[in-house]
């Protein structure tokens, strides 16, 4: 890579992750109010809002003009390539137009579009990824849920083939690894990490010249469209954001971080009539979708946090019903307790030398919970393989090339999400339905 080609990129990139703060835009979070509930006190709600990542290309940055005396022209000087400090000083990023990049809010419920109209007259694509602040909104928001539950709402009925409107939880810094040289931290959206240890050109404010990934553990509780779902808890070999380089930023052998999972997906589990439009779950009408994580000290009657986790359980409310995704053996593709919730015994059908079984699967998963992890939403499309890991062959009803970027924006250019009523708290606390299994 050119000297020139690599100015550019620093130059042009670093401002999402350690720079000044603009004023030519202001940042201004859209409110999204969620719920804190406890089973003798029932649900408090929070004005907490949603913040960008500082990598959404929808944040404009500029380089300050007259340049800081010393730095070199930026990009193309002949002076060497900045440090920390010097892109700190000579770089602002600004605020979002949040309305412009897809995200609407509206009390407790947040909208995402996938794309947007730009003044050719065509569609471009936004794939929003939003990070929930809390009240002061300063820092995210800690949401810890070793016994504990997650309720929201969803409505899923414009997301076909190839589309993911993820809800999940990362190990993130809850300050967004603010610093000396990453004043703006978690008001901007910086310090994105996950189980994918993603190389980025800045990580936690620093100049990423050595090809590291940012890591951490993930939960994956909601990844899906309207005719697939899956959830997949997917520890590291350590907490809070890390580094990695070389070998151990993969997935297997020295990998710290397990970039499969243990993925539950009721596809496969329960039977291909559960999930879908018109099924037992029907994706044509909203629905609300509980996530359960039962520790060895929680029963059907506490659900005091204390021990290690040790299970993970899914389900979904219908038209005032809850639906279980336990299945039975007389129903096709039903079958045991032990293949639709995600224990132990389940993750373990992939094998003892998987990387999940290498890293303490459960136990390492349960730990990042009961520390804390920032709540992210995100909407996008995969524009390499098409979500078929998602949706197609064992895992969903749609063909190989169902989910081409092409065909979707064809279908629907409007395609959306809502998520909505979002509470987490006690097991039982945020919600009261008739239980019915399926």
């Amino acid at each position: 890579m050119t000297y020139m080609l690599r100015a550019l990129l620093l130059a042009s990139l670093s401002v999402a992750e350690a720079q000044r703060i603009g004023t030519a835009i202001p940042e201004v979070h859209p409110k999204l109010s969620t719920q804190k509930c406890t089973r003798d006190g029932g649900c408090v709600t929070q004005a907490t809002s949603v913040v960008a990542d500082a990598l959404s290309p929808s944040r404009p940055f500029h380089v300050l003009q007259p340049q800081p005396p010393g730095l070199g022209p930026v990009p193309h000087g002949p002076e060497p390539l900045p440090d920390a400090a010097a892109c700190a000083t000579a770089c602002e990023f600004e605020g979002v137009d949040y309305a412009g990049m897809g995200v609407t809010t509206d009390g407790s419920a947040l909208t995402m579009r996938l794309f947007m109209p730009n003044k050719t007259g065509g569609y471009e694509r936004v794939a929003p990824r939003l990070y929930l602040a809390a009240e002061e909104d300063v820092n995210y928001e800690a949401v810890r849920l070793l016994g504990q539950e997650l309720t929201f709402d969803v409505d899923m009925s414009l997301l076909g083939c190839g589309l993911n409107a993820a809800l999940y939880l990362d190990e993130m810094d809850f300050s967004g690894s603010r610093s000396e040289t990453n004043p703006a931290g978690a008001q901007y959206g910086t310090g994105y990490c996950d189980a994918q240890c993603y190389n980025k050109t800045f990580v936690n404010g620093v100049p990423n010249l050595n090809n590291s990934g940012a890591c951490c553990h993930e939960m994956d509780i909601w990844e899906a469209n309207s005719l697939a779902t899956a959830i997949a808890p997917h520890p590291c070999s350590k907490p809070g954001p890390f580094i990695c380089t070389g070998d151990e930023c993969g997935g297997t052998g020295a990998g710290v971080c397990d970039k499969s999972g243990c993925s539950l997906n009721p596809y496969k589990t329960v039977g291909h009539d559960f999930y879908g439009p018109g099924m037992a779950v029907d994706t044509k009408r909203p629905f609300t979708v509980v996530t359960q994580f039962w520790t060895q000290n929680s029963n059907n009657s506490s659900s005091a946090a204390g021990g290690n986790l040790s299970e993970i359980r899914r389900l979904y409310i219908q038209d005032g019903q809850t639906i279980t995704t336990s299945g039975s053996p007389e129903k096709a593709g039903g079958g045991s307790r032990d293949n639709n919730t995600v224990t132990p015994k389940f993750c373990a059908s992939s094998g003892k030398d998987s990387a999940f079984e290498r890293l303490d699967g459960l136990e390492a998963a349960g730990a990042a919970l009961g520390r804390g992890m920032v709540l992210i939403f995100s909407i996008w499309n995969d524009v390499t393989g098409f979500m078929n890991w998602l949706d197609a062959g064992e895992a969903g009803p749609c063909g190989p090339t169902d989910g081409a970027p092409d065909k979707i924006l064809a279908a629907n250019p409007d395609v959306a999400v809502t998520f909505s009523n979002i509470r987490w708290g006690d097991i039982g606390s945020t919600t009261t339905t008739r239980r019915v299994e399926v």
